[in-house]
């Protein structure tokens, strides 16, 4: 049913009410098309005459043509219309199908075991989304960053995002070689990390070094530990402790493989405490989108796999 708007359309609705009047060259057919009334579109004409200071259209009874000022705003306005069409054309087609630009922050950690064995299957089944993953160890606010999604530490995601589990919860651990045991004996509490050589980690985000986070009896305590290394990038820590120079608070996933190789041993496993686990992060606004659904739902079937690969 035709809908009889009498109230006059503003901005850029009056510049569709105008274009489309000098195309039918006439109030009542182009009202017909916009499903208005014909004074609606006359009001919005007038409205857009007064914004602009000139008349645009001069009328008769039986006739609609264009002053010498409508002219030339016609010849600036129906181009970029046009452009605006495309640009709504182009927005809804993200909405149609999995396409365009999908951006994931990761910490570089997890890279090799999250990621990497995920991704050739995804881009195999959506050639047209383009995937850009950037490495970041540090916390990225993904809305102001630009980002679609993100993959943290379950504590590390905001209560207003939406967290979709990746791995189940792991433990924390501090490791060292066998080499630096041996010269340097094992801490027996984290108090006596003071006495120790540990490597150290300088986070991305803030800038400063991580401390050692540990539970004693249920208190939460932090130690910042002294070394003679310190490195902003996690990856590192493992090879770097497996060679003897110190001890690494590592998530135990990430060393797993030098445990049961007997690379690397831990200590003090009982004040180590938990993480929730690995999300993938985005805020609930985004969850529309075709290229992200199809991602979430591509992570959430490679649960299983994950949690094979964090714990085996």
């Amino acid at each position: 049913m035709k809908k009889n708007f009498t109230k006059p359309v503003r901005g850029l609705d009056s510049v569709s009410a105008f274009l489309r009047v000098v195309e039918r060259q006439s109030f009542r057919a182009a009202a017909s098309d916009l499903g208005v009334s014909p004074s609606a579109v006359s009001q919005a004409v007038r409205s857009l005459e007064a914004r602009v200071g000139v008349a645009l259209v001069s009328r008769s009874t039986r006739s609609v043509g264009l002053t010498e000022a409508g002219q030339r705003f016609l010849e600036r306005a129906k181009p970029a219309m046009e452009n605006l069409d495309a640009a709504f054309e182009a927005a809804r087609s993200l909405a149609a199908r999995p396409s365009g630009l999908l951006r994931i922050t990761v910490p570089r950690s997890v890279m090799a075991s999250v990621l990497e064995p995920a991704l050739p299957a995804f881009c195999t089944a959506y050639p047209d989304i383009d995937i850009e993953i950037v490495a970041d160890s540090g916390f990225v606010d993904i809305v102001s960053e630009g980002f679609d999604a993100g993959i943290r530490l379950g504590e590390l995601v905001h209560a207003d995002m939406i967290g979709v589990r990746l791995t189940p919860p792991f433990r924390y651990c501090v490791v060292g070689a066998p080499s630096y045991f041996e010269q340097h004996g094992r801490p027996l509490t984290p108090a006596d990390l003071g006495n120790h050589r540990a490597l150290r980690y300088r986070q991305q985000s803030s800038g400063g070094i991580y401390r050692w986070e540990f539970l004693d009896k249920g208190r939460e305590i932090e130690i910042g530990v002294p070394g003679p290394l310190t490195l902003n990038d996690e990856t590192l820590l493992p090879s770097m402790a497996s060679n003897g120079l110190g001890l690494a608070y590592l998530a135990e996933p990430l060393v797993r493989e030098s445990l049961k190789r007997g690379d690397l041993e831990t200590v003090l496993d009982r004040f180590c405490p938990q993480s929730p686990g690995l999300f993938l992060y985005y805020p609930g606004r985004a969850q529309s989108l075709p290229k992200l659904k199809v991602f979430v739902e591509h992570m959430i079937r490679q649960r299983p796999s994950l949690e094979a690969r964090m714990t085996h």
